[in-house]
């Protein structure tokens, strides 16, 4: 997950104490965002990006909050961090990106954007292909958040699995052939099923196969652990529409 944040514009006026009313825009801004990343895709030779109405909502509530407590922050306080605010509102993918920014208009935040290394390379990554966009507004300032992502919607057992068996390799781990009984595992909603006896497991869902949960991370670090094999299972009622199972069996 990447994040990127910018301060577009100066000179807005101070709020007074009793704050002014957030109004948030649907269209207008957002839009204007939006086709905007897609031009700047287009000259440079990359696929647009798809609109995503369920990034976009994540993005609009977002923005409300943060044009609520006029403030700029990917996580504001009592609010949940971006991949799980994505997954709460539908979406299913595998990996996140997100620019906020606060300006006087959707045509200075996209410029100032483009000039800044970070939120350029989320606008103009290619391994990114969704996007949902939304801006809301508070006395004349815009507050404008986009999430993008790779969807993930359709990836297989063997591809989510595959993304979470690279990421363990590049943390020095030896993949396993033991597939079967990480899958037995992975069903069950605590310990292991099957012949090889791991070390440690771990069960978790999760909505961004890009991330290791900070358990396993921390586990690795121990150095304890030197192979490790990766069960996937069907998304199901169990883990909700947004987010995969997945069981990772450590062996010392």
């Amino acid at each position: 997950m990447r994040l990127a944040t910018i301060v577009a514009g100066i000179g807005i006026a101070l709020l007074a104490f009793s704050a002014p009313p957030v109004r948030g825009q649907e269209n207008g801004p957002a839009q204007s965002l939006f086709e905007s990343a897609n031009r700047e895709r287009a000259a440079h030779g990359l696929p647009p990006l798809n609109w995503s109405a369920t990034l976009a909502g994540a993005a609009r509530q977002h923005a409300l909050r943060m044009a609520a407590q006029n403030t700029l922050s990917h996580q504001l306080p009592g609010e949940p961090g971006m991949a799980a605010r994505a997954s709460q509102a539908g979406a299913h993918f595998s990996s996140l990106a997100e620019n906020i920014a606060e300006g006087p208009s959707a045509e200075t935040i996209h410029r100032e954007w483009m000039n800044s290394p970070p939120h350029r390379a989320n606008l103009l990554d290619a391994q990114l292909d969704s996007v949902g966009v939304a801006v809301a507004e508070r006395d004349g300032a815009l507050f404008a958040v986009e999430d993008f992502s790779l969807a993930a919607g359709k990836l297989s057992v063997e591809e989510q699995e595959g993304i979470v068996n690279s990421k363990l390799r590049s943390r020095g781990l030896r993949l396993l052939s033991y597939t079967s009984d990480a899958h037995r595992s992975c069903v069950l909603d605590n310990g292991y099923a099957g012949s090889h006896v791991p070390s440690f497991v771990l069960h978790y869902a999760t909505a961004d196969l890009q991330s290791l949960p900070d358990l396993l991370e921390q586990r690795i670090q121990t150095g304890k652990y030197h192979s490790a094999v990766v069960g996937a299972c069907p998304v199901d009622a169990k883990s909700g529409f947004s987010n995969y199972r997945i069981a990772v069996l450590l062996y010392e």
